[in-house]
């Protein structure tokens, strides 16, 4: 029963991928805004802009598609790092060569920073069955009832939600001081009025000043990157620690370098990344 299950939620998987990749594509979802990043930015690699949009908008579908069907899995992984390589559904998932050291120092706490790459939500559930105290700082969402099931049956283990809605800078470094590992989304163009300036792909941008600020105030505090990598029958689940006082500059260099692996795999492409130092582009 369990494998006739199995085959079929595989199966189901699979058309609720292609039906959400050809209504996404067909429609043209976000595509001014893409093709306004990447003219704008210029990136090596995306020289053929159509297939580079297909290929975004098929990712994109996949990683929909394995949180509505398959995100289940990732709350069922072993607690230890020594038990991997562990093996379930046919799907291998690993810890990356020199990651263990890391995701065991992260079970004490700190600033964990990430970007809006590959299968960004999955990290979620499997850095908390590795007993790490994640807690992912977000925007509710709209409707009410989408944040409702994004909060308590997406962004939750064992009934227990890993989302935050922290707003002011008091809850921030309470966060810390409690050993938690806050989780900051930072690939977002920040338009708040304390966001500082950078350089993102080769461009002006403002980022957002809330890392900088913690560290201020928690100068101890240490700062992770983690990162998924997949193919077909793995996922492999990086994980390194910032040692430079640049942070925002370190974390950039990092998405950059992602970036450049795989552009396709950046969903930052959808968002109007460069509005508040061009938003001239998007008009």
């Amino acid at each position: 029963m369990n494998r006739f299950y199995r085959t079929c939620e595989k199966i189901a998987a699979l058309l609720f991928e292609k039906a959400l990749f050809l209504v996404l594509f067909s429609t043209g979802w976000k595509k001014r805004t893409i093709r306004a990043n990447t003219e704008y930015v210029q990136i090596c690699g995306i020289t053929d802009k159509k297939t580079f949009y297909r290929q975004l908008i098929k990712n994109l579908s996949h990683h929909v598609s394995d949180i509505v069907f398959k995100f289940g899995s990732f709350k069922k992984l072993p607690h230890e790092t020594i038990q991997y390589p562990f093996q379930m559904d046919g799907t291998h998932y690993q810890i990356a060569p020199g990651s263990e050291t890391v995701l065991n120092k992260m079970r004490k706490g700190g600033i964990f920073l990430t970007a809006h790459y590959g299968n960004y939500e999955a990290m979620g559930p499997w850095l908390c069955r590795l007993g790490i105290p994640l807690k992912a700082s977000y925007i509710p969402l709209k409707p009410k009832w989408l944040n409702r099931i994004v909060e308590n049956k997406i962004r939750a283990i064992d009934g227990k939600t890993y989302s935050v809605h922290a707003r002011t800078p008091r809850e921030f470094l309470q966060l810390l001081k409690d050993k938690n590992l806050f989780c900051l989304l930072m690939d977002q163009d920040s338009r708040i009025p304390s966001a500082t300036d950078g350089n993102f792909l080769g461009k002006p941008a403002k980022v957002n000043p809330l890392p900088e600020f913690l560290l201020r105030h928690e100068p101890e505090t240490p700062v992770y990157i983690c990162w998924m990598e997949e193919s077909p029958q793995s996922k492999i689940l990086h994980a390194e620690e910032i040692r430079s006082k640049k942070l925002n500059d370190a974390f950039n260099q990092w998405l950059e370098a992602r970036i450049q692996e795989n552009p396709a795999l950046w969903y930052g492409w959808t968002h109007r990344r460069f509005y508040s130092t061009a938003k001239e582009i998007y008009l």
